[in-house]
């Protein structure tokens, strides 16, 4: 008899863990532990299908730049839709500079020019203090190089303004990116559209006026 009562009691401690004897309590502790770190993995991976991804970015989504760091006479490149966007913050004599060569430019006012309907002027710019372009050649693709400073400080000829010329094919582009004639660059550079957050804050690919 006292058998049976013994078995019925171990029997009916299987459905009690505070019953068990501490190893059994460990291993079921950590069977649970198990189960809850893989409906963790699970969760990770759904809340992430929620983040936008590098290639929704490279596909058009816009760019916050802050331009509160970038000197006058300085230029800082950074990335929109895979390609380089240039911000140039012109100096006083780097404006003026582009009223001295109008008649060596294959369109000085841009008429044919790729950019928003909002920039215009010979700066080709919103505030004219920054030139923001896309840093692409339009001739055959390349990335021209700065060449800022005028004539030999610049190392170029003594009648150059300033500006960049492509190390391909030599096209030469203005400090507003209008290219010189006689270049195989047919049009000007490209300006993205863009709009001010702030004064020092720039966002790349956003147009709020409407362009």
């Amino acid at each position: 008899m006292s058998d049976n009562k013994q078995d019925a009691s171990v029997g009916g401690a299987a459905f009690c863990a505070c019953s068990l004897d501490p190893s059994r309590r460990a291993l079921m502790a950590a069977t649970a532990g198990v189960g809850a770190v893989a409906a963790a993995g699970v969760a990770v991976p759904f809340a992430a299908s929620f983040m936008p991804s590098e290639r929704a970015k490279a596909a058009g989504a816009p760019v916050e730049v802050d331009l509160s760091r970038l000197q006058p006479g300085e230029k800082m490149t950074v990335e929109w839709q895979g390609k380089p966007v240039w911000i140039l913050r012109r100096t006083p004599e780097m404006l003026a500079s582009l009223q001295s060569h109008a008649a060596g430019l294959v369109d000085p006012e841009s008429k044919a020019a790729e950019q928003p309907a909002y920039v215009k002027g010979e700066a080709r710019a919103i505030k004219p203090e920054y030139f923001v372009c896309v840093g692409i050649c339009t001739h055959l693709g390349c990335s021209p190089s700065d060449k800022l400073k005028p004539g030999a400080e610049g190392g170029m000829d003594e009648s150059w303004p300033g500006g960049f010329l492509c190390p391909c094919h030599g096209s030469r582009f203005d400090l507003a990116g209008r290219v010189f004639k006689s270049m195989p660059a047919p049009t000007n550079l490209v300006i993205p559209p863009h709009t001010y957050l702030s004064d020092t804050r720039l966002v790349i690919g956003e147009d709020t006026k409407g362009a």
